[in-house]
This record gives C-alpha cells, sequence and structure tokens, in this order.
C-alpha cells in the first residue's frame, strides 16, 4: 500500500504533513477460504440462551483458521458468549434465527489493550466479535449479533447520576463490550446481520480499508430513552467504506467519522486521515446524527451521504468542533435526502466541549471547507447551526442547493461563518436568499 498521498492543505500554520506520510499498515495477507461451512454445535455450543459458549465457539474459529479457512457458521437459536477472535482466512455467518448474544458478565471479556475513543486504552473491554489483520473478511447472513446491553446501560446511567460532574463521566468508567471490532483488515463485507442491544458502540472499524456493510441494521429498543454510546458504525482512520442499504434506530451516532484528538493530535501516527466514505440507500429512524465527524477527529475528506431517508429525529449533518483538536473537515456533501420527521436539525456545524483538555497547549487551529448540501427535500424540525470555536475555526464554502423543506425553526443560526451560499432554496414555501 502507498503512503497516504501529501496534502496541499496548509493555512494559517494548520498543516497536515504530520499525517501525510504514514503508510497504510501492511496487514497479513488471509489465507484464500475455503468453501466448507463448520456449525459451532459440532464444538458442543448450546442454544438455550444461558450457557457461555466462548471456548466452544472460539474452537470451531481456530480449528477452521487451522484448516486453511473456511465459515463458521452459528444456526439458529440463542447462543451466549464472552469475547471471540476471529483469524485470518475465517469467516462468521449467522443462520436465519441465529443469535449471538453478549454475556453480561463482564468477565468473559477480560481487559486488553484496545482502541477506543481516539486513542489505545491500556485496560479495557474487547469487543463481542474481534478481527485483526483479517483481509478479506465476511460477516454475513439473516441473523443476530444481540449485546444484551439493559443491565449495562442501566449501571453506566446509575454511575454516571452519582458522579460529582455527570457531564464529564468518562464513557470508558463502566465495562461493556462492542459488538464488533475489525481492525487493520482490508476488503472486509458485513452483510444482512442486525446488531442490536449493543453494550457499547456496535459496529468499530479501525484502520480498515476497502470495506463494505450492505443491508445490516442497527437498532436500540424503543422504549429505552437514552441507550449511551450506541454508534451504529465508527469508522475510526479508515478509508475506502462504503455503507449501502442499511437501516439505523440508535441512540447516538448513526455513522461517525473518528480519529485522534487532543491538542497533539496531528503528532499521532496510529490515526490517518478518515477518506473516501460512501453511504447511499439508508434509512435513519432514530439517532444523534445521520453523519457525524467527532467528537474524536482530527482529518476527515471525501466523503458523500446520498439518496437516503431519515424518518425520525436524526440531526442530518454533524461536524463536532473541539476546541482542543486541530480539525480539518473538507469535502463534506450530503445529496439527494428526504426527510420525513421532527424535532432534528439538518446542519450543526458547532463547538463541541465534552471532555475538552487542551494539555496547557495554545488554542488549536482548524478547517471546515467545501461542505454541500443538495436535493434536500421534506418536513424537519429546523435548519440548525453553524458557528466555529472563536478565534480558532475557519469556515468556508459551505453551500445549500436545491432545497425544498418545512421546517419548524426556518432560520439558519450563523455567526463568524461568511461564505454561506444559497440557491434554490425555499423553505416553508418561500424562496431564501441568505
Amino acid at each position: 500500500m502507498t503512503a497516504v498521498p501529501a496534502s496541499r492543505f496548509t493555512r494559517r500554520g494548520f498543516a497536515v504533513s504530520a499525517l501525510s506520510v504514514i503508510a497504510w499498515p501492511q496487514a497479513a495477507r488471509a489465507v484464500a477460504p475455503k468453501s466448507g461451512q463448520v456449525s459451532i454445535l459440532r464444538f458442543g455450543a448450546r442454544a438455550d440462551g444461558r450457557t457461555v459458549n466462548t471456548k466452544a465457539i472460539q474452537a470451531a474459529i481456530d480449528k477452521v483458521a487451522a484448516g486453511g479457512g473456511g465459515t463458521v457458521t452459528v444456526p439458529k437459536g440463542v447462543f451466549v458468549s464472552g469475547a471471540l477472535f476471529l483469524k485470518p482466512g475465517v469467516n462468521l455467518h449467522l443462520d436465519k434465527g441465529a443469535v449471538l448474544r453478549c454475556s453480561t458478565d463482564m468477565s468473559h471479556f477480560p481487559v486488553q489493550r484496545t482502541r477506543i475513543e481516539g486513542h489505545f486504552e491500556p485496560r479495557f473491554n474487547p469487543a463481542l466479535i474481534n478481527a485483526k489483520d483479517c483481509d478479506g473478511l465476511t460477516i454475513s447472513g439473516e441473523g443476530t449479533l444481540d449485546g444484551a446491553g439493559r443491565p449495562i446501560w442501566d449501571e453506566f446511567w446509575r454511575r454516571r447520576n452519582a458522579a460529582p460532574d455527570p457531564h464529564n463521566f468518562p464513557n470508558l468508567s463502566v465495562a461493556r463490550a462492542r459488538l464488533a471490532f475489525i481492525e487493520s483488515s482490508r476488503g472486509v463485507t458485513i452483510e444482512g446481520v442486525t446488531f442490536k442491544d449493543s453494550q457499547f458502540w456496535n459496529l468499530h472499524l479501525y484502520r480498515c480499508e476497502e470495506v463494505t456493510v450492505r443491508r445490516a441494521r442497527f437498532k436500540v429498543p424503543d422504549d429505552y430513552k437514552q441507550a449511551p454510546s450506541t454508534d451504529g458504525i465508527d469508522l475510526d482512520s479508515c478509508r475506502k467504506v462504503t455503507i449501502e442499504g442499511c437501516f439505523f434506530s440508535v441512540t447516538d451516532d448513526c455513522i461517525a467519522a473518528k480519529g485522534s484528538k487532543g491538542p497533539h493530535a496531528l503528532e499521532d501516527r496510529d490515526s490517518p486521515p478518515v477518506e473516501a466514505i460512501r453511504v447511499r440507500d439508508c434509512t435513519f429512524r432514530r439517532g444523534h446524527g445521520v453523519m457525524t465527524l467527532g467528537s474524536e477527529a482530527t482529518l476527515v475528506r471525501d466523503v458523500v451521504v446520498e439518496n437516503c431517508r431519515v424518518v425520525g429525529p436524526v440531526n442530518v449533518a454533524v461536524l463536532k468542533l473541539r476546541a482542543d483538536t486541530p480539525q480539518h473537515y473538507e469535502d463534506i456533501h450530503f445529496r439527494n435526502i428526504t426527510l420525513e420527521a421532527e424535532g432534528a436539525a439538518i446542519l450543526f456545524v458547532q463547538p463541541w466541549s465534552q471532555y475538552t483538555d487542551l494539555k496547557g497547549a495554545a488554542p488549536p487551529r482548524s478547517v471546515v471547507r467545501n461542505v454541500t448540501l443538495s436535493g434536500i427535500k421534506g418536513r424537519f424540525g429546523a435548519f440548525g447551526v453553524v458557528k466555529p470555536n472563536p478565534g480558532q475555526t475557519e469556515i468556508s464554502g459551505i453551500a445549500l442547493e436545491d432545497i425544498d423543506v418545512t421546517l419548524d425553526k426556518p432560520q439558519l443560526e450563523t455567526a463568524g461563518s461568511p461564505g454561506i451560499t444559497f440557491r434554490h432554496v425555499v423553505v416553508n414555501g418561500k424562496p431564501v436568499s441568505a
């Protein structure tokens, strides 16, 4: 893999060249998987919804890997498990009616070094499904990965509400597992699977390339008001990712671009840019944002979200501006979006202050450039907000085109953001020019 091309973006001392020389990891090439499928039942797994089947399922994975590769299958039934570790050449298939459910006894997710929230945490829980250097990995089927998250969410809120400063209560203070964490892998396909009730993030991709997530579903129960940190898909330092035909109904960001954070983020060689992201033909019913940049993100560019429906109160374009992190967001495009809901905003570009820590450094400079929203139509809550971190963020090239919407709050709130252009914008039946 060649090095990431040197960036052309340098302005007012904001240079991204610190990351431009980072080469993408040369992941170990997977052994070409054989066509054979091996059921976890052969290794003693029990579908009773109680037995913790970690050893049996891991034995199936290890056996298939030792045999040169293939597919481990989960048949119909509810199989409880702790952390599982896929190996190169081993795919996972969940049959219709199959449920692979997280244990809520966190001793089955022994802490280890793992990537989370923009850095490597020395001691945190692994995911239910973990894969590293697994080029060509496929996770498929009509089955379900079930986080069994409700008791974990309840414990999180109990501790957070009792904390001296609940607003800054660390997410990692409560042991909990993601549903899937895929690292340093190329040519990954996630297809058809339902991600349900995750204790933490649902699908976390880190330093992956050429990934397709197709016809997957990400769900939190309608009766749970705020399941904490249940992001649908986190694109952490990834490139060339396509998300298509998926359904999102979560209580945090549906899709989030993530990377590093803090005043020295540009020096973080573990966090290359997020780039070449395509989201299309998806439906968004519940969540904080259709596509969110941040909260841990430094360089994000070349993102297109198109031909999607927002049928619930989900903010469409969310760009979080951290006062402690040099950020560069460029070439971000939303087009042909149909809105069918109330209570959310089309555009949010504004400061985000939770967990801010300058570590004694001067406030960094950030850039937001070439953001377009076009072909937006329907009924929604608010136009939104475009505001910088004062004295830190340069915002330019925001274009709103071919928009026809009915809004409860029709005014776009702006401050310190010159150069927002309107072309063929109609709000509540009236043309808007500025």
